[in-house]
């Protein structure tokens, strides 16, 4: 894969056919860019095999010919597009009357992104109007020969693509390319200043510099450093427990857990997931099995009740309530950053964990 300006970890998803994963743990480039200079990269793809439209009917390169084009490529638990979708949704109201088109292209990774319901509220969540594409299988992506989330590409008004982006920053130069390419489709009054964003919450950028532990699936098809004594019991229902100590990135499991490919399954109340990371910010990727449930949790860092460093999702006191699949951040940590060790006890049963990311 050639991703210019930002190294992107690419690791293989373990279902044959199912997409290559960009994960952009690194730290993205930030010298000054020198202004763009575009080739043409190739030509816009159908669109045809989206599988239904959010905020507009469906669109086609032909009727879009003339207009400035920005296609992204986005999954709605991805924390790397949520820190990189702030700039796209603002390039999208700024430049939108002088004719720029952003078109989401929703590409799930997790099975629960699949539906349609779900990918609708996180549309409205995160404040996007513009249009966007359910890409359910894959069509879309594959006629991009795209296999990186986030990805950009920058269509200009002939139908050609002038660049791209693979992964979070370089936010500099994008801005640029979608100036210079509205610039040289006839559009007037550019404002060249580049957009501000108050950037919080989810859509904050990593702390690079103490970032030390990568993202971690839990299904068994792509996890790493699992350390309950005896391993993994794949596809049944096993009592794990915690070991005495967890070396940093290892993580393990208590309780009545069910380990899958793509996720664990939670049996009894009680169950714990235990962590030691470095980092500040520790997000998982969760969701109630049965739609409509919710279960409640408790955090704790180092043994404690996590206090100040709570994360949006997580009170002080170390509190929470899973209720629907998403990205669930539960610390952000004040500095000074070192190797810390999580766990979350789920008060329910129910519980389905995939993914834990850090920032």
């Amino acid at each position: 894969m050639n991703a210019p300006r930002l190294l992107v970890a690419v690791i293989l998803a373990g279902t044959i056919g199912m997409p290559l994963v960009g994960v952009a743990q690194e730290k993205p480039m930030t010298q000054k860019t020198q202004p763009a200079q575009l080739t043409v990269e190739g030509d816009f793809p159908s669109l045809g095999g989206a599988s239904e439209w959010l905020n507009s009917p469906p669109l086609t390169p032909a009727e879009l010919r003339g207009k400035v084009v920005l296609i992204d490529f986005w999954t709605y638990t991805c924390i790397n597009w949520r820190r990189s979708e702030p700039y796209v949704r603002a390039w999208a109201k700024k430049y939108k009357d002088r004719g720029l088109v952003v078109i989401g292209v929703h590409a799930p990774e997790f099975p629960f992104e699949h539906e349609v319901t779900n990918v609708r509220w996180a549309a409205a969540d995160m404040r996007i109007d513009y249009p966007i594409a359910l890409d359910n299988d894959f069509a879309v992506w594959n006629a991009f020969n795209n296999d990186v989330w986030p990805a950009l590409y920058f269509i200009d008004a002939q139908g050609h693509i002038r660049h791209h982006q693979f992964g979070e920053g370089d936010y500099v130069r994008s801005e640029e390319v979608i100036q210079q390419l509205l610039a040289q489709a006839g559009a007037a009054g550019i404002d060249r200043t580049l957009v501000t964003i108050d950037e919080r919450g989810f859509e904050a950028p990593a702390d690079w510099a103490d970032l030390q532990s990568p993202e971690n699936y839990l299904g068994y098809g792509r996890s790493q450093d699992f350390a309950s004594p005896g391993g993994v019991a794949k596809d049944r229902s096993q009592v794990y427990a915690l070991p005495a100590h967890l070396q940093l990135n290892e993580w393990a499991l208590s309780g009545d857990w069910t380990v899958r490919k793509q996720a664990i399954l939670l049996g009894n109340a009680g169950g714990k997931i235990a962590y030691r990371f470095h980092a500040r910010d520790l997000h998982l990727i969760a969701g109630p099995k049965a739609r409509g449930a919710s279960v409640r949790f408790r955090v704790l860092l180092d043994g404690r009740a996590p206090g100040v460093a709570h994360g949006l999702d997580v009170d002080a006191d170390g509190y929470g309530t899973v209720a629907q699949p998403r990205m669930y951040q539960l610390i952000r940590q004040p500095k000074p950053i070192e190797d810390r060790q999580f766990e979350i006890e789920f008060l329910g049963a129910g519980v389905e964990a995939y993914d834990f990311t850090f920032g």
